[in-house]
């Protein structure tokens, strides 16, 4: 028996035309930068950046489709610098062989280190092909100055639902021809289907052509899920026809997951989002993208450290129970695991976001660091120093150092413990709200006894 090799849907599928592309609309519609680039027949390298899924690959064949342009292929994941060189010599040779211009793709191109990606320079400059890497990580991190500068940036977005929709039907259509009978969706599988896919086109329809296999003829179907409006009487307009259903679909689709990159930018987005979200006092939204990223496989082990950060950084001095709720959050999440310890984090995280703000404190740690970086190693003033010996004490260490506890509210008034060279700093500063309002006003309180006890200091030197 012969079988005949695998072509995915989601290849077979692939539009052969830019009329038949699905998607990103603020790129290609009338207008707009793309769309120009076409009208007026200059074509530059380009950088595309966006999700996995959202037609990278199918943009750069149809722009090379359209501008009469040889394509050649390479993913930095599989390729290198050899690889780079032989497409070198195959562009040359169908440029001057032929007269045609190459369309150089290179799938992953943030894969390729800076030497790899400095290759590359040299042709572009002199037209040897046009290139377009495909990234799905922020470029400004990921690729060398050299090579943003010879080449634009585009943003590919996530597709939206309608988009979805379309390439959906179009599937169908060619796994009904691939049946030999019309083949429908449920409105509820086709929900499922396009929620599991979370704006990656790809996805979709490998979990469409996974989930066809449990389809069933519409005559001997039983369920009370909905039929799609176009179909009126299934049984005389479309005679044989095959339904997918929600239930048919429920094997495949277990265990799917959102969307999400756990060591690239869509990881460092749901971070920032989540750490704004309590910065910004919204529980709810804070609770949205914890669950986001424990859903999308995030190490919880992460998320409670950052919530131990959120705790000190954001609240500070202003709740002093929000550190211990965080640390008791990671604590018992280290006892129970997932999902029982998930709630606890769950619970610091709604905490954290009510809790009032500071971040006096933060701010008076990055402002003394600037400080010791910028005075080096001041020496410890001698009436600070320790004094366990002799020698020690002969030299006056701890000399003129005044016991706190035996001074009126146990308050050295006057005294400083900053190097002598060195002028004394301000360096924590309460906000007014939560306990630092009861902060404030007792260092307000010492101050006016500094300011006294100076002010007679000085009468007595006078």
């Amino acid at each position: 028996m012969e079988f005949q090799a695998y072509q995915p849907l989601s290849d077979r599928l692939r539009p052969s035309t830019l009329a038949d592309y699905v998607g990103q609309g603020h790129l290609l519609g009338p207008g707009r930068a793309l769309s120009r680039m076409f009208d007026s027949g200059r074509l530059h390298s380009m950088i595309f950046w966006g999700p996995p899924g959202t037609g990278k690959t199918t943009l750069a064949r149809l722009i090379a489709h359209q501008s009469d342009l040889q394509f050649l292929n390479l993913s930095a994941v599989l390729d290198g610098v050899k690889e780079v060189r032989q497409a070198v010599v195959q562009a040359q040779k169908q440029r001057d062989q032929f007269g045609q211009g190459t369309l150089l793709f290179v799938d992953e191109v943030h894969r390729f280190n800076k030497a790899q990606q400095d290759a590359f320079l040299p042709y572009v400059e002199d037209g040897t092909f046009v290139f377009i890497g495909a990234t799905t990580e922020n470029p400004s991190f990921e690729l060398n100055n050299a090579l943003l500068s010879r080449a634009r940036v585009y943003v590919l977005r996530s597709l939206e639902r309608d988009d979805l929709a379309q390439v959906l039907n179009r599937a169908l259509t060619l796994l009904s021809d691939d049946l030999g009978h019309p083949l429908a969706v449920t409105e509820e599988a086709q929900k499922a289907l396009i929620d599991y896919a979370d704006g990656d086109a790809r996805r979709l329809l490998n979990v469409l052509e996974q989930s066809v296999d449990f389809a069933e003829p519409f005559a001997t179907l039983e369920t009370d899920e909905t039929l799609p409006p176009s179909i009126q009487n299934p049984t005389q307009n479309l005679p044989g026809l095959v339904v997918l259903t929600l239930n048919h679909c429920t094997e495949v689709l277990q265990g799917g997951v959102r969307r999400f990159d756990k060591g690239g930018e869509a990881f460092y987005d749901q971070i920032s989002a989540l750490h704004k979200s309590v910065r910004g006092s919204a529980p709810d939204a804070a609770l949205y993208w914890l669950t986001r990223m424990l859903d999308g496989g995030v190490d919880a082990r992460y998320l409670a450290r950052r919530l131990i950060r959120m705790a000190s950084e954001e609240i500070g001095n202003a709740d002093l129970k929000a550190l211990g709720v965080a640390v008791d959050a990671a604590e018992a999440y280290e006892r129970l695991g997932s999902p029982e310890g998930d709630l606890a984090l769950a619970q610091a995280a709604v905490y954290l976001a009510v809790a009032p703000k500071s971040n006096a404190v933060y701010s008076a740690y990055k402002t003394a660091l600037k400080d010791v970086k910028t005075h080096g190693s001041e020496e410890v003033p001698l009436h600070l120093r320790n004094a366990p010996t002799k020698l020690m004490k002969q030299l006056d260490y701890g000399e003129g150092y005044r016991y706190a506890h035996d001074e009126p509210e146990a308050y050295a008034a006057g005294e400083t413990y900053f190097p002598e060279t060195m002028p004394e700093r301000r360096y924590y500063q309460p906000v007014p709200r939560g306990l630092e309002i009861k902060i404030m006003d007792k260092m307000q309180r010492l101050a006016q006894m500094d300011q006294a006890s100076n002010r007679q200091r000085r009468k007595k030197d006078a």
